[in-house]
């Protein structure tokens, strides 16, 4: 087992080879240098991985580990319509390290996760810390985006009669996480064709059903067909889960077009963060129960309509993008959403405040409050 200085500077090699036009000095020393720029403004976001509370080490790859600690920042500074920068990470890891459930060469596949991300957006790393622990493996990401000044896209700028709008699906992390909570687990066989293919240059863009790997068989065999299908569907939800997809670029150009007064990233559920919104807004919400693109893979894990939508609005980590924009800018956003091939829904529209409720549902000639009960760290 290397040292903890021979681990950072390990670490260090594979930033280094990172690269970025504002960056004076990276890791390195005792803190990194980065040269502003007059006109944009700054952002900076964290977020906390805790073993055991956030992720299993039994059923988290650790390639899909590393991907992940970036990824739920990243979808944090989109969520702001803005770039993201510069990264910085830090482990404090069960001691001794090699009790912790990862060896040295999962170690080389969680980095190669978190670096593989960070280049496809250009995020270079730059410090940050090791710690060892006597208890679960923690990872702390802190992310940092830039945007034009006075154009970060804030929680509190909803107002009476804007459309809402939400990017992908959701529900399909919340399948994922139930079934690997069950017992299923990563089936390899699945993805190494995918990355294979993506490694090609293949380009895939998003489907309506949410089901990236509908096009993998294992078997050609037409009886065996529906088995494979719902296999599929199974690894497309752990897929939600494990390895989210942050829509880092779709973001960022809604912060550039001035097209959004308000946005949140869904990460507690979709229920709970309009209700962020409509809190810091001042305002109410009313989404039509019809309207919400439910994923596919909530109908393993579900038997009705009403089961599915209350599955799927309450169930989190999907890191989708939900916004409030004026509904005469519809045509503009639908453009955007195809440039990016991503599948936008408009749910719902802002209303005035429902004092004590923050959002309702719209069934038919029903409306009724919408029950809320997303994650939270705190609940017994």
């Amino acid at each position: 087992m290397p040292s903890e200085f021979d681990f950072i500077k390990q670490i260090q090699q594979k930033a280094a080879a990172q690269s970025a036009a504002d960056l004076v000095l990276g890791i390195g020393d005792d803190a990194a240098i980065w040269r502003e720029q007059s006109g944009r403004e700054s952002l900076v976001t964290v977020d906390l991985l805790v073993e055991d509370v956030d992720f299993k080490l039994e059923y988290a790859p650790p390639r899909w580990l590393g991907h992940k600690a970036l990824a739920v920042s990243l979808s944090d500074i989109a969520a702001m319509g803005a770039a993201p920068k510069f990264s910085l990470l830090t482990l404090a890891i069960p001691r001794p390290i090699a009790d912790c459930g990862l060896r040295i060469a999962d170690w080389e596949q969680f980095f190669e996760g978190y670096f593989e991300l960070a280049a496809k957006y250009g995020v270079a790393l730059i410090g940050g810390d090791i710690s060892s622990t006597p208890d679960r493996l923690t990872i702390d990401s802190v992310v940092i985006g830039h945007c034009q000044a006075g154009r970060a896209i804030r929680r509190d700028g909803a107002k009476i009669g804007d459309a809402i709008y939400v990017t992908g699906s959701i529900g399909a992390s919340a399948v994922g996480l139930k079934l690997l909570l069950g017992g299923e687990r990563v089936d390899e066989r699945f993805f190494h064709r995918r990355d294979a293919d993506n490694a090609k240059g293949a380009q895939r863009k998003e489907k309506a059903s949410a089901l990236p790997l509908r096009s993998l068989r294992l078997c050609g065999e037409e009886e065996h067909q529906e088995m494979f299908s719902t296999e599929q569907i199974k690894q497309s939800a752990i897929c939600a889960h494990l390895r989210p997809k942050p829509r880092v670029e779709f973001g960022r150009r809604l912060g550039e077009s001035g097209l959004v007064n308000s946005m949140i990233d869904v990460s507690d559920g979709l229920a709970q963060d309009l209700a962020h919104i409509c809190e810091a807004s001042g305002v109410g919400a009313l989404i039509d129960f019809d309207a919400v693109p439910i994923a596919e893979e909530v109908r393993l894990v579900t038997a009705t309509a009403d089961e599915a939508f209350e599955f799927a609005v309450n169930g989190g980590e999907d890191f989708e993008l939900l916004f409030t924009a004026d509904r005469s800018r519809e045509a503009e956003l639908t453009a955007l959403a195809e440039e990016c091939h991503l599948r936008l829904t408009r749910i719902g529209e802002v209303t005035e405040s429902f004092h004590s409720v923050a959002v309702q549902i719209r069934r038919g000639n029903e409306v009724n409050p919408l029950s809320i009960h997303g994650y939270d760290h705190f609940a017994v």
